[in-house]
């Protein structure tokens, strides 16, 4: 069989004005160029992948504004875990903000996993992993 890898991830989002920003500068992806399709968007460089942001209002969102590690979700991967940790809090993400806040973040330093994970929301309440997974 032949070989597959992961070429990007597609979210869907309400407001490119709100999501791009996210991206770009929660994560430090870096705006790439896409073809010139019907429906607005963006592409992003993520390593060697790609995250691409399509606006569909008429789309499924997820409807909670809490974070549920246990529902649908991607993960980005780091080698510096604690410094995204850094970084997240350097903007305002925290553990300690009401579960509904759209700066709420989960951290599990430990856990079943055997690695650290943390999990937040974009502004259309996907959640987001960040991970430090060898």
């Amino acid at each position: 069989m032949t070989e597959l890898a992961l070429h990007h991830v597609s979210i869907i989002t309400k407001d490119l004005a709100k999501s791009l920003p996210f991206y770009r500068d929660v994560f430090g992806l870096t705006e790439i160029k896409r073809p010139d399709f019907p429906v607005a968007g963006a592409w992003l460089a993520c390593g060697r992948l790609q995250v691409h942001l399509v606006v569909h209002p008429d789309g499924t969102f997820r409807r909670k504004a809490v974070i549920d590690r246990n529902d649908w979700h991607f993960a980005f991967n780091t080698e510096d875990f604690d410094g995204i940790v850094s970084k997240l809090k350097s903007l305002g993400f925290s553990s300690d903000l009401a579960e509904a806040d759209p700066k709420h973040m989960l951290v599990f330093r430990s856990g079943l996993a055997g690695f650290p994970q943390l999990y937040l929301r974009d502004p259309d309440f996907n959640v987001v992993e960040i991970n430090g997974a060898p």
